[in-house]
């Protein structure tokens, strides 16, 4: 199989690592607006460096994985489609919702594959947790609480491409939660704060957030989220039953420090940052997406997955700005 890779910055080098070591790809052709980055990648994974990214549509590849910027996800996406070829994409398809549905609209009528690149769905934590529920193992659900905290800021240049840390950052844990649970979102009340560094006013976002979130069988859970986590990296879930308690992303590594005298002390490696805390669900992403293209499997994360989780941040977003509960009812697209 050969695979075109478009973007190599930080995940499109990690994925571009990942395939060439797939025993199904035989050939990897990588390419990026930036022509020497693309070059410079290709030698070091064994790769071909297409002259443009426009070529890799029309090099003869068998399937594109998407890892570009932000705000060029969408015309690759319909590009893709227009081409017959299926899509891997990484999150977001945009940042809004006309233009998510645009790019979709493109992919129906294209009747091509677009995979999402939520990659907490492949996660062995997330995975046990999802099958537990299911299987009705804690009884009935009533509570989960998602976190999700960066250990430092990203570059200021990065916030106002970003969307905010509503649809940047804990669209993961909206869609995981989904994903999870079974269960859809009808209500949400939100808020931020952006009393940390003035970049996040300026770019007018917040650093840390709490989403209140009502499931339709009345589970009630919390997404909150941090750009200032100073001690690592830290995702988790905690779900909580009648019958029993479970937690995801609770290791020797989780950047957590017990109060208690005889508590746990802090991990001595603690997860410095998403690449490293999901590798092995990275690497099962691709692996799928191969599997779909080859026609043995199911799309395990289509794009209307992807919007699922965008009209949650987007409700989040307004309520934050509006101060009150918004319905999911409000949000276009359902």
């Amino acid at each position: 199989m050969r695979i075109g890779l478009i973007g190599t910055g930080r995940i499109g080098t990690f994925h571009a690592a990942a395939l060439s070591r797939h025993p199904d790809v035989t050939s990897l052709v990588v390419a990026d607006a930036d022509p020497v980055r693309a070059a410079g990648l290709a030698a070091r994974t064994g790769a071909v460096s297409a002259p443009s990214v426009d070529d890799v549509l029309t090099i003869g590849v068998d399937a594109v994985v998407i890892t570009a910027a932000t705000a060029a996800h969408a015309g690759l996406i319909g590009a893709a489609a227009r081409a017959g070829l299926p899509a891997f994409c990484e999150k977001p398809i945009a940042l809004d919702l006309p233009g998510t549905l645009a790019a979709l609209g493109e992919v129906e009528a294209a009747g091509t594959v677009l995979q999402l690149g939520f990659q907490r769905r492949f996660d062995a934590g997330y995975a046990a947790a999802r099958e537990a529920v299911r299987a009705g193992r804690l009884g009935r659900l009533h509570t989960v609480r998602a976190i999700t905290s960066d250990p430092a800021p990203p570059p200021p240049a990065y916030l106002p491409l970003s969307g905010g840390l509503y649809r940047d950052c804990l669209v993961h844990d909206f869609d995981v939660l989904r994903w999870v649970t079974g269960r859809e979102v009808t209500e949400v009340y939100a808020s931020g704060s952006d009393a940390g560094p003035a970049m996040f006013r300026e770019a007018g976002d917040v650093d840390t957030a709490a989403a209140l979130l009502t499931l339709d069988d009345g589970t009630l859970a919390t997404a909150t989220a941090t750009r200032c986590n100073g001690a690592g990296y830290d995702v988790r879930m905690e779900l909580a039953g009648e019958n029993d308690q479970l937690a995801v992303g609770l290791d020797d590594r989780t950047p957590l420090t017990s109060a208690e005298p005889a508590g746990p002390a802090a991990p001595d490696k603690p997860w410095p940052g998403f690449l490293e805390r999901f590798a092995p669900a990275y690497e099962a992403e691709l692996a799928a997406f191969v599997e779909v293209v080859r026609g043995e499997r199911t799309n395990p994360c289509d794009g209307r997955e992807a919007l699922h989780a965008l009209r949650i941040a987007e409700a989040c977003e307004r309520s934050r700005r509006e101060r009150r509960p918004v319905r999911m009812t409000e949000i276009p697209g359902g």
